[in-house]
């Protein structure tokens, strides 16, 4: 299957660029260009196996589920329900302490893997989707980046989560 894979390093622990990449709402949308818009399906918070159903900014929408959860170092999901040219989409997130510079921080690499249907026109279409998947994840991983260091992202990010 074809994968996508981009990275950046943030200037923060893991915890705090784990809880960034995990905001929801408004503050996902402040920071998150690739989204239009995305909730969790009858659950307040992420964790395995709940499901969130989101909306691209170019159009399509897509059902995934958590298949991993793990604050602060890694999260995976899988498409549950999607765009009819996906087969298989799938996604994982990992954040590692690194220090840069002599300042500690994190880096956080965002892999994707998908396969295209129907069969006969992966040919055509996975170069297409590498090109138009790799544009978007880089887009959204540098905007990650940025929200590390936003102050309204980071604080919402790293208030205590409601009773």
């Amino acid at each position: 299957m074809p994968q996508v894979t981009a990275d950046a390093w943030v200037p923060v622990p893991p915890d705090v660029a784990f809880a960034v990449s995990q905001t929801t709402g408004e503050v996902r949308l402040r920071w998150d260009p690739f989204i239009r818009s995305q909730h969790l399906v009858d659950a307040e918070r992420p964790a395995k196996g709940v499901r969130t159903v989101t909306r691209a900014r170019i159009g399509p929408r897509m059902v995934s589920e958590y298949v991993s959860y793990r604050p602060p170092t890694s999260v995976g999901m899988t498409m549950v329900e999607g765009p009819w040219f996906f087969e298989r989409f799938g996604g994982g997130w990992r954040f590692t302490p690194e220090a840069r510079d002599g300042v500690a921080g994190t880096l956080a690499v965002w892999k994707y893997t998908y396969a295209v249907r129907p069969a006969w026109l992966r040919p055509v279409a996975e170069p297409i989707g590498q090109w138009l998947l790799g544009r978007e994840i880089r887009a959204r991983i540098a905007a990650f980046a940025r929200a590390c260091s936003d102050e309204a992202v980071l604080d919402a990010a790293t208030a205590p989560a409601p009773d």
